[in-house]
């Protein structure tokens, strides 16, 4: 199994430097990520670095408390890929979830997926925050607004990816949409795990430490 294969590398800290991507960039060119994940800020250099390499740059949208209006992801989102990004990670309106305004978190997800051209988009539920009802409920709104994936977490709250909220996601998802589980996953074991769960990618700031472990 190439596990490079499942690795989102990822810096999304907020004093990540020019060199610090750098180092994001190189790393992934090594070990041939399929994407890397940098801060809305890094996205055009990242892009640029990496023109002539198979390594996509992706970045966040509403990150990390997801309490945006859904006009303003739309406007980071089509910056974002106006800037050369191809991936999408978004965070929900969790204030609208608990509320239980389904149709407002349907209308964010659908207005930034049409913005932005048939590109990936990831959406960041932040599952440690959410009941178990929650979770199936974003899950069935993933499948009804046909997004690539469905993403556990920003790895910027309590907790992160768990095998228990993975298995419950896969018992509601249908066949095509994916999961992306991120947040506190440091080991090749926890990535072997949460693969044998059914998860096809990983967000994880310590991708090139888990690939030197192989």
């Amino acid at each position: 199994m190439n596990i490079n294969e499942y690795l989102d590398s990822t810096n999304l800290s907020k004093i990540a430097t020019v060199e610090d991507i750098i180092k994001l960039c190189e790393d992934a060119k090594k070990y041939h990520f399929p994407c890397i994940i940098v801060p809305p800020y890094y996205v055009a250099s990242a892009v640029e670095y990496l023109k002539d390499t198979t390594v996509f740059v992706g970045t966040v949208v509403g990150f990390p408390n997801g309490y945006q209006t859904k006009e303003s992801k739309q406007f980071e989102a089509i910056n974002a890929i106006d800037v050369g990004a191809k991936e999408i990670d978004m965070v929900i309106n969790i204030n609208a979830l608990k509320n239980k305004d389904y149709d407002y978190i349907k209308d964010e997800i659908e207005l930034v997926r049409d913005s932005i051209g048939g590109k990936t988009l990831k959406v960041i539920i932040e599952s440690c925050l959410l009941t178990d009802d929650e979770i199936v409920e974003m899950t069935k709104i993933c499948n009804e607004t046909f997004v690539h994936f469905i993403k556990t977490s920003t790895g910027f709250d309590k907790a992160g990816a768990s095998i228990e909220v993975i298995d419950l996601i896969n018992k509601h998802k249908n066949e095509v949409l994916e999961i992306k589980a991120s947040g506190g996953i440091k080991t090749k074991e926890q990535v072997l795990e949460f693969i044998d769960h059914g998860v096809t990618r990983i967000g994880t700031s310590h991708a090139t430490e888990i690939m030197e472990q192989e």
